[in-house]
Protein backbone atom coordinates (compact mmCIF):
# COMPACT_ATOMS: atom_id res chain seq x y z
CA UNK A 1 0.00 0.00 0.00
CA UNK A 2 1.58 3.31 -0.83
CA UNK A 3 2.27 5.78 1.91
CA UNK A 4 0.02 8.76 0.65
CA UNK A 5 -2.00 11.93 1.89
CA UNK A 6 -5.87 10.03 2.18
CA UNK A 7 -7.32 13.22 0.45
CA UNK A 8 -10.75 12.85 -0.94
CA UNK A 9 -12.86 14.87 -3.59
CA UNK A 10 -15.90 15.77 -2.49
CA UNK A 11 -16.81 16.57 -5.79
CA UNK A 12 -15.49 13.97 -8.00
CA UNK A 13 -16.17 14.70 -11.96
CA UNK A 14 -17.69 11.93 -13.69
CA UNK A 15 -15.98 13.13 -16.99
CA UNK A 16 -12.73 12.62 -15.42
CA UNK A 17 -11.13 9.10 -14.97
CA UNK A 18 -10.32 7.25 -11.87
CA UNK A 19 -6.85 6.43 -10.83
CA UNK A 20 -5.88 4.06 -7.83
CA UNK A 21 -4.41 5.74 -4.55
CA UNK A 22 -4.60 2.38 -1.87
CA UNK A 23 -4.58 -1.14 -2.97
CA UNK A 24 -5.24 -3.08 0.30
CA UNK A 25 -5.03 -6.91 0.20
CA UNK A 26 -6.78 -8.28 3.54
CA UNK A 27 -5.21 -11.08 5.52
CA UNK A 28 -6.89 -14.08 6.41
CA UNK A 29 -7.13 -13.46 9.86
CA UNK A 30 -9.07 -10.54 10.08
CA UNK A 31 -11.84 -10.11 12.24
CA UNK A 32 -15.12 -8.36 10.98
CA UNK A 33 -14.44 -4.37 11.49
CA UNK A 34 -15.83 -1.72 9.34
CA UNK A 35 -14.35 -0.02 7.01
CA UNK A 36 -14.01 3.30 7.93
CA UNK A 37 -12.43 2.22 11.05
CA UNK A 38 -10.39 -0.57 9.34
CA UNK A 39 -8.59 2.20 6.81
CA UNK A 40 -8.25 4.85 9.59
CA UNK A 41 -5.30 2.55 10.68
CA UNK A 42 -3.95 1.75 7.65
CA UNK A 43 -3.73 5.19 5.43
CA UNK A 44 -1.87 8.39 6.05
CA UNK A 45 -3.79 11.32 6.97
CA UNK A 46 -6.81 9.49 6.74
CA UNK A 47 -9.84 10.66 9.63
CA UNK A 48 -12.65 8.73 9.71
CA UNK A 49 -15.05 11.60 8.45
CA UNK A 50 -12.74 12.08 5.06
CA UNK A 51 -13.50 8.26 4.60
CA UNK A 52 -16.71 8.72 5.49
CA UNK A 53 -16.77 11.20 2.88
CA UNK A 54 -15.38 8.91 0.39
CA UNK A 55 -17.38 6.37 0.47
CA UNK A 56 -20.44 8.04 -0.36
CA UNK A 57 -18.99 9.31 -3.10
CA UNK A 58 -18.53 5.41 -4.37
CA UNK A 59 -14.62 5.60 -4.13
CA UNK A 60 -13.88 2.92 -2.11
CA UNK A 61 -14.00 -0.37 -3.43
CA UNK A 62 -14.33 -3.66 -2.17
CA UNK A 63 -13.55 -6.66 -5.06
CA UNK A 64 -14.23 -3.86 -7.47
CA UNK A 65 -17.91 -2.69 -6.32
CA UNK A 66 -18.35 0.43 -4.09
CA UNK A 67 -19.37 -0.02 -0.90
CA UNK A 68 -20.80 2.16 1.95
CA UNK A 69 -18.56 3.46 5.27
CA UNK A 70 -20.30 0.93 7.39
CA UNK A 71 -18.90 -2.36 4.70
CA UNK A 72 -17.93 -4.88 7.21
CA UNK A 73 -14.10 -5.95 6.00
CA UNK A 74 -13.98 -9.90 5.16
CA UNK A 75 -10.23 -11.84 5.39
CA UNK A 76 -9.45 -11.85 1.36
CA UNK A 77 -11.38 -8.96 0.36
CA UNK A 78 -9.55 -6.56 -2.22
CA UNK A 79 -9.89 -3.00 -1.17
CA UNK A 80 -8.83 -0.28 -3.31
CA UNK A 81 -9.47 3.62 -3.02
CA UNK A 82 -9.98 5.51 -6.35
CA UNK A 83 -9.95 8.97 -7.12
CA UNK A 84 -9.95 11.63 -9.87
CA UNK A 85 -6.70 12.51 -9.74
CA UNK A 86 -3.17 10.87 -10.22
CA UNK A 87 -1.51 9.87 -6.72
CA UNK A 88 1.15 11.55 -7.42
CA UNK A 89 2.59 14.12 -9.66
CA UNK A 90 3.71 12.83 -13.25
CA UNK A 91 7.07 13.61 -14.25
CA UNK A 92 7.13 14.03 -17.97
CA UNK A 93 9.25 11.73 -19.67
CA UNK A 94 10.35 12.52 -22.95
CA UNK A 95 10.00 9.47 -25.25
CA UNK A 96 11.01 9.36 -28.96
CA UNK A 97 7.83 7.45 -29.98
CA UNK A 98 6.72 7.78 -33.74
CA UNK A 99 3.48 10.10 -34.22
CA UNK A 100 1.40 10.54 -37.44
CA UNK A 101 1.18 14.31 -37.45
CA UNK A 102 -1.01 15.38 -40.47
CA UNK A 103 -1.17 19.62 -40.43
CA UNK A 104 1.23 21.94 -38.59
CA UNK A 105 1.59 25.44 -38.28
CA UNK A 106 2.94 27.64 -35.21
CA UNK A 107 -0.43 27.39 -33.32
CA UNK A 108 -1.85 23.81 -33.56
CA UNK A 109 -0.48 20.53 -34.59
CA UNK A 110 -3.13 17.45 -36.11
CA UNK A 111 -2.45 14.55 -35.36
CA UNK A 112 -3.62 10.86 -35.95
CA UNK A 113 -3.77 8.72 -33.13
CA UNK A 114 -2.86 5.32 -33.65
CA UNK A 115 -5.28 2.76 -31.87
CA UNK A 116 -3.50 1.31 -28.71
CA UNK A 117 -1.71 4.84 -27.90
CA UNK A 118 -2.65 6.10 -24.32
CA UNK A 119 -3.25 9.92 -24.86
CA UNK A 120 -1.73 11.01 -21.16
CA UNK A 121 0.19 9.77 -18.37
CA UNK A 122 -2.12 7.98 -15.65
CA UNK A 123 -2.44 5.00 -13.38
CA UNK A 124 -0.52 2.04 -15.01
CA UNK A 125 0.80 4.40 -17.78
CA UNK A 126 3.27 6.33 -16.79
CA UNK A 127 5.27 6.78 -20.22
CA UNK A 128 4.79 5.52 -24.09
CA UNK A 129 2.04 7.83 -24.10
CA UNK A 130 0.80 10.60 -26.59
CA UNK A 131 2.12 12.90 -24.11
CA UNK A 132 5.45 11.49 -23.41
CA UNK A 133 5.76 11.81 -27.84
CA UNK A 134 4.54 15.39 -28.12
CA UNK A 135 7.46 16.55 -24.76
CA UNK A 136 10.17 14.52 -27.37
CA UNK A 137 9.16 15.73 -30.79
CA UNK A 138 8.04 19.41 -29.60
CA UNK A 139 9.41 22.12 -27.75
CA UNK A 140 7.79 24.23 -25.28
CA UNK A 141 4.23 23.35 -25.81
CA UNK A 142 1.46 24.95 -23.19
CA UNK A 143 1.01 23.27 -20.67
CA UNK A 144 -2.69 22.14 -19.68
CA UNK A 145 -3.18 20.82 -15.63
CA UNK A 146 -5.94 19.18 -15.70
CA UNK A 147 -8.42 20.49 -13.16
CA UNK A 148 -7.01 24.08 -13.84
CA UNK A 149 -9.12 26.96 -15.85
CA UNK A 150 -7.82 29.84 -17.50
CA UNK A 151 -9.90 33.05 -19.15
CA UNK A 152 -8.79 34.85 -22.30
CA UNK A 153 -5.52 36.46 -20.41
CA UNK A 154 -4.10 33.08 -18.93
CA UNK A 155 -5.08 33.96 -15.11
CA UNK A 156 -6.37 30.58 -13.75
CA UNK A 157 -9.45 31.06 -12.49
CA UNK A 158 -10.37 27.41 -10.98
CA UNK A 159 -7.58 24.95 -9.49
CA UNK A 160 -8.29 21.61 -8.81
CA UNK A 161 -5.38 18.53 -8.09
CA UNK A 162 -3.29 19.10 -11.26
CA UNK A 163 -1.79 16.66 -13.61
CA UNK A 164 0.24 18.34 -16.32
CA UNK A 165 -1.04 17.27 -20.04
CA UNK A 166 0.89 19.64 -22.79
CA UNK A 167 -0.72 20.76 -25.49
CA UNK A 168 -4.14 19.00 -24.78
CA UNK A 169 -7.06 20.34 -24.84
CA UNK A 170 -9.12 16.60 -25.82
CA UNK A 171 -8.42 12.87 -25.21
CA UNK A 172 -9.37 9.75 -26.90
CA UNK A 173 -9.64 6.69 -25.69
CA UNK A 174 -6.85 4.34 -25.50
CA UNK A 175 -8.08 1.99 -28.21
CA UNK A 176 -10.52 4.61 -30.05
CA UNK A 177 -8.33 5.87 -33.21
CA UNK A 178 -8.42 9.17 -35.38
CA UNK A 179 -7.69 12.92 -35.87
CA UNK A 180 -6.76 14.86 -32.54
CA UNK A 181 -6.08 18.57 -32.08
CA UNK A 182 -3.10 19.67 -30.12
CA UNK A 183 -2.40 23.30 -28.90
CA UNK A 184 1.31 24.84 -29.40
CA UNK A 185 0.31 28.68 -27.93
CA UNK A 186 -0.60 29.57 -25.01
CA UNK A 187 -3.89 31.42 -26.70
CA UNK A 188 -4.68 28.76 -29.17
CA UNK A 189 -4.79 26.16 -25.95
CA UNK A 190 -7.03 28.69 -24.10
CA UNK A 191 -9.59 29.23 -27.17
CA UNK A 192 -9.32 25.46 -28.25
CA UNK A 193 -10.42 24.58 -24.95
CA UNK A 194 -13.28 26.70 -25.03
CA UNK A 195 -14.69 25.84 -28.39
CA UNK A 196 -14.70 22.23 -26.69
CA UNK A 197 -16.30 23.30 -23.50
CA UNK A 198 -18.86 25.16 -25.40
CA UNK A 199 -19.14 22.02 -28.09
CA UNK A 200 -18.28 24.62 -31.00
CA UNK A 201 -16.50 21.93 -33.39
CA UNK A 202 -18.04 20.01 -35.81
CA UNK A 203 -16.65 16.17 -34.83
CA UNK A 204 -17.55 13.02 -37.09
CA UNK A 205 -16.50 9.24 -35.54
CA UNK A 206 -17.07 6.15 -37.99
CA UNK A 207 -18.76 3.08 -35.89
CA UNK A 208 -18.96 -0.33 -36.96
CA UNK A 209 -21.73 -1.88 -34.67
CA UNK A 210 -23.86 -4.80 -33.79
CA UNK A 211 -27.16 -5.38 -35.50
CA UNK A 212 -29.27 -3.18 -37.95
CA UNK A 213 -30.93 -0.11 -37.59
CA UNK A 214 -35.03 0.28 -39.12
CA UNK A 215 -34.06 3.72 -40.29
CA UNK A 216 -31.48 5.62 -41.96
CA UNK A 217 -30.86 8.14 -38.94
CA UNK A 218 -31.38 8.90 -35.37
CA UNK A 219 -30.58 10.55 -32.17
CA UNK A 220 -29.81 9.20 -29.01
CA UNK A 221 -30.23 11.22 -25.41
CA UNK A 222 -29.51 10.06 -22.22
CA UNK A 223 -27.62 11.91 -19.61
CA UNK A 224 -24.07 9.67 -19.01
CA UNK A 225 -22.35 9.57 -15.17
CA UNK A 226 -20.11 6.85 -13.71
CA UNK A 227 -21.63 3.39 -13.40
CA UNK A 228 -22.91 2.85 -9.88
CA UNK A 229 -21.66 -0.37 -9.91
CA UNK A 230 -18.42 -0.65 -12.05
CA UNK A 231 -16.08 2.44 -11.72
CA UNK A 232 -14.19 1.88 -14.72
CA UNK A 233 -17.43 2.21 -16.74
CA UNK A 234 -19.94 5.31 -18.05
CA UNK A 235 -23.72 4.78 -17.57
CA UNK A 236 -26.93 6.16 -19.33
CA UNK A 237 -28.46 7.13 -15.73
CA UNK A 238 -31.87 8.20 -15.39
CA UNK A 239 -32.98 11.69 -15.77
CA UNK A 240 -33.63 12.39 -11.94
CA UNK A 241 -29.79 10.71 -11.20
CA UNK A 242 -28.21 13.93 -10.70
CA UNK A 243 -24.57 12.25 -11.51
CA UNK A 244 -25.93 12.19 -15.05
CA UNK A 245 -24.84 15.22 -17.51
CA UNK A 246 -26.65 15.58 -20.28
CA UNK A 247 -25.44 14.17 -23.96
CA UNK A 248 -26.94 13.70 -26.74
CA UNK A 249 -25.27 11.30 -30.40
CA UNK A 250 -26.44 11.90 -33.85
CA UNK A 251 -26.26 8.99 -35.99
CA UNK A 252 -26.57 8.16 -39.63
CA UNK A 253 -26.01 4.59 -41.24
CA UNK A 254 -22.85 4.61 -44.18
CA UNK A 255 -23.35 0.55 -44.99
CA UNK A 256 -25.63 -2.40 -43.83
CA UNK A 257 -23.72 -5.41 -43.24
CA UNK A 258 -26.90 -7.60 -41.86
CA UNK A 259 -25.43 -8.45 -38.35
CA UNK A 260 -23.35 -5.53 -38.05
CA UNK A 261 -23.79 -1.65 -39.33
CA UNK A 262 -21.53 1.13 -40.29
CA UNK A 263 -22.51 4.30 -38.36
CA UNK A 264 -21.37 7.75 -39.28
CA UNK A 265 -22.06 9.00 -35.44
CA UNK A 266 -21.69 13.62 -34.56
CA UNK A 267 -21.20 14.31 -30.98
CA UNK A 268 -23.48 17.25 -30.28
CA UNK A 269 -22.00 16.81 -26.34
CA UNK A 270 -18.46 15.49 -25.63
CA UNK A 271 -19.11 12.77 -22.53
CA UNK A 272 -16.46 10.19 -21.16
CA UNK A 273 -17.33 7.52 -23.60
CA UNK A 274 -20.83 8.98 -24.77
CA UNK A 275 -20.67 6.85 -28.45
CA UNK A 276 -19.79 3.76 -26.80
CA UNK A 277 -22.58 3.59 -23.55
CA UNK A 278 -25.29 5.32 -25.97
CA UNK A 279 -24.54 2.79 -28.85
CA UNK A 280 -24.95 -0.44 -25.93
CA UNK A 281 -28.52 1.91 -24.47
CA UNK A 282 -29.79 1.26 -27.35
CA UNK A 283 -28.92 -1.91 -27.84
CA UNK A 284 -26.21 -2.10 -30.56
CA UNK A 285 -23.01 -2.18 -28.80
CA UNK A 286 -19.50 -1.67 -31.00
CA UNK A 287 -18.21 -4.12 -32.19
CA UNK A 288 -15.57 -5.90 -30.37
CA UNK A 289 -16.42 -3.59 -27.77
CA UNK A 290 -14.80 -5.26 -24.24
CA UNK A 291 -16.25 -3.05 -21.96
CA UNK A 292 -19.62 -2.24 -22.63
CA UNK A 293 -20.86 -6.14 -23.94
CA UNK A 294 -19.85 -5.93 -27.68
CA UNK A 295 -16.89 -8.64 -27.75
CA UNK A 296 -18.99 -11.67 -28.14
CA UNK A 297 -21.75 -12.28 -30.95
CA UNK A 298 -24.63 -10.36 -30.13
CA UNK A 299 -26.05 -11.04 -33.89
CA UNK A 300 -26.21 -13.68 -36.87
CA UNK A 301 -26.52 -17.44 -36.87
CA UNK A 302 -25.41 -20.43 -34.33
CA UNK A 303 -23.65 -22.06 -37.15
CA UNK A 304 -19.68 -23.07 -36.15
CA UNK A 305 -18.98 -21.26 -39.66
CA UNK A 306 -20.13 -17.73 -38.80
CA UNK A 307 -18.69 -18.05 -34.89
CA UNK A 308 -15.01 -18.64 -36.62
CA UNK A 309 -15.77 -15.61 -38.46
CA UNK A 310 -16.76 -13.32 -36.22
CA UNK A 311 -13.58 -14.55 -33.54
CA UNK A 312 -11.51 -13.98 -36.80
CA UNK A 313 -13.12 -10.24 -37.15
CA UNK A 314 -11.89 -9.74 -33.64
CA UNK A 315 -8.41 -11.02 -34.24
CA UNK A 316 -7.99 -8.64 -36.89
CA UNK A 317 -9.51 -5.99 -34.68
CA UNK A 318 -8.62 -6.42 -31.17
CA UNK A 319 -10.04 -3.13 -29.88
CA UNK A 320 -13.77 -1.31 -30.26
CA UNK A 321 -14.25 -0.50 -33.73
CA UNK A 322 -14.40 3.59 -33.09
CA UNK A 323 -12.25 5.98 -35.09
CA UNK A 324 -12.37 9.89 -34.60
CA UNK A 325 -13.15 10.44 -38.68
CA UNK A 326 -12.79 14.41 -38.78
CA UNK A 327 -12.86 17.37 -36.47
CA UNK A 328 -13.34 20.88 -37.77
CA UNK A 329 -13.00 24.02 -35.76
CA UNK A 330 -12.52 27.83 -36.59
CA UNK A 331 -8.85 28.18 -36.49
CA UNK A 332 -7.79 29.98 -32.98
CA UNK A 333 -5.60 33.18 -34.60
CA UNK A 334 -6.98 33.47 -37.81
CA UNK A 335 -10.63 32.85 -37.49
CA UNK A 336 -10.69 30.67 -40.57
CA UNK A 337 -12.52 27.38 -40.19
CA UNK A 338 -10.35 24.51 -41.01
CA UNK A 339 -11.01 21.00 -41.41
CA UNK A 340 -9.33 17.81 -41.26
CA UNK A 341 -10.22 13.73 -42.43
CA UNK A 342 -8.57 11.09 -41.92
CA UNK A 343 -8.65 7.57 -43.58
CA UNK A 344 -10.16 4.57 -41.08
CA UNK A 345 -6.77 2.52 -39.89
CA UNK A 346 -6.13 -0.79 -41.70
CA UNK A 347 -7.83 -3.28 -38.81
CA UNK A 348 -10.84 -1.51 -39.02
CA UNK A 349 -10.69 -1.45 -43.11
CA UNK A 350 -9.93 -4.59 -42.82
CA UNK A 351 -12.66 -6.00 -40.80
CA UNK A 352 -15.34 -3.87 -42.24
CA UNK A 353 -14.16 -5.45 -45.92
CA UNK A 354 -14.30 -8.85 -44.64
CA UNK A 355 -18.28 -7.85 -43.34
CA UNK A 356 -19.22 -6.49 -46.56
CA UNK A 357 -18.04 -9.82 -48.00
CA UNK A 358 -19.93 -11.65 -46.01
CA UNK A 359 -22.78 -10.12 -46.44
CA UNK A 360 -22.86 -10.28 -49.81
CA UNK A 361 -22.24 -14.14 -49.98
CA UNK A 362 -25.17 -14.38 -47.60
CA UNK A 363 -27.20 -11.95 -49.57
CA UNK A 364 -27.50 -9.72 -46.52
CA UNK A 365 -26.27 -6.41 -48.36
CA UNK A 366 -29.02 -3.85 -48.46
CA UNK A 367 -30.65 -3.59 -51.63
Amino acid sequence: MKEEEFDIAEDQDDDQELFEHYRIEVEKGQHLLRIDKFLMNRTQNATRSKIQQSAENGSILVNGKPVKSNYKVKPFDLITVVLAHPPREIELISQNIPINVVYEDNDLIMINKNPGMVVHPGYGNYSGTLVNALVYHFQNLPVNKAGEKKDENGDVVQRTTPSLRPGLVHRLDKNTSGIMVVAKSEIAMVRLAKDFFDRNLDRIYHALVWGDFKEDSGTVTGNIGRHHKDRKKMDVLDDDDETGKHAVTHYRVLERFGYVTLLECKLETGRTHQIRVHMQHIGHSLFNDQLYGGDRILKGTTFAKYRQFVENCFTLLPRHALHAKSLGFTHPTTSNYIHFDSELPEDMQSVITKWRGYAVSMGLEED
